[in-house]
């Protein structure tokens, strides 16, 4: 189960696990996005379905979850939902601000709430959030996106340790930059006939030399839910090119 499988890193997440055979369920806000994740899982020869869904509705999200508990065990969530804010504090109104949490927190807390119990009966399962180096970094200009992915490893440590003694594993991957078509479409934006240099800029934050690509957040997601990764919750798995320890 993957919310946000739309695109970006859900996308890659979504084919990852279907090349290693896992069905696949794409929860989007965006269907149409969903529908073409499941199209190129699919194509690969996978089982995927499209599900619209908005994380951010208790109701919609616990309907959906206990329809299809009625037919399959959900054994892994992927929360993967999200969207990104430029801002300091006083340039983020308030609107802003329960958005961004809104979609990022609740979405969040809402998916894990509908899945936990049913992954309690079912004899345990593995949660994995998407959180960000903005929940432990200072980033500037990132007021409302740091608040929320600070939300994100605090839930996670809260959830591993509630569930340890039902075999539910819940860790969390904080990406650095990764080169999506959000990073794309955010140069066109702020710096058109610039893209270029800023992306040269962006990528080169990262010590290693350049951003991430969505399929290797996707493969270390692949890995935390993996039998590999039995002795492995609790956790906040940097994947960030040397931005944390190797700078300066």
């Amino acid at each position: 189960m993957i919310t946000g499988g739309g695109s970006g890193i859900g996308q890659a997440i979504a084919l990852k696990f279907a090349a290693q055979g896992a069905v696949i369920r794409v929860l989007d806000v965006n269907e149409s996005a969903a529908v073409t994740t499941c199209q190129r899982i699919s194509s690969a020869g996978g089982t995927a379905s499209a599900q619209l869904c908005d994380v951010t509705n208790q109701h919609g999200v616990n309907a959906w979850f206990e329809e299809l508990f009625h037919r399959d065990r959900v054994h892994i969530l992927i929360n993967s939902a999200g969207i990104s804010h430029i801002g300091t504090v006083e340039s983020t109104s308030e609107e802003d601000f329960d958005r961004v949490l809104r979609v990022n927190v609740k979405g969040s807390y809402n998916s894990i709430r509908a899945v936990v119990g049913h992954m309690k009966n079912s004899g345990g399962g593995v949660i994995v959030n998407l959180a960000s180096i903005a929940g432990s970094a200072g980033l500037a200009d990132r007021f409302a996106y740091s608040t929320s992915k600070g939300a994100i490893v605090a839930m996670t440590y809260s959830v591993a340790r509630d569930y340890l003694a039902h075999n539910i594993r819940c860790n969390c991957i904080s990406p650095a930059r990764v080169h999506t078509p959000f990073v794309d479409g955010y140069l066109q934006r702020s710096y058109p006939g610039h893209e270029k240099e800023m992306f040269e800029k962006l990528a080169k934050s990262q010590p290693i030399g350049r951003m991430a690509e969505p399929a290797e957040v996707a493969s270390l997601a692949l890995f935390l839910c993996s039998d590999e990764a039995a002795f492995i919750t609790g956790v906040d798995y940097p994947i960030d090119g040397g931005f944390f320890n190797l700078r300066g």
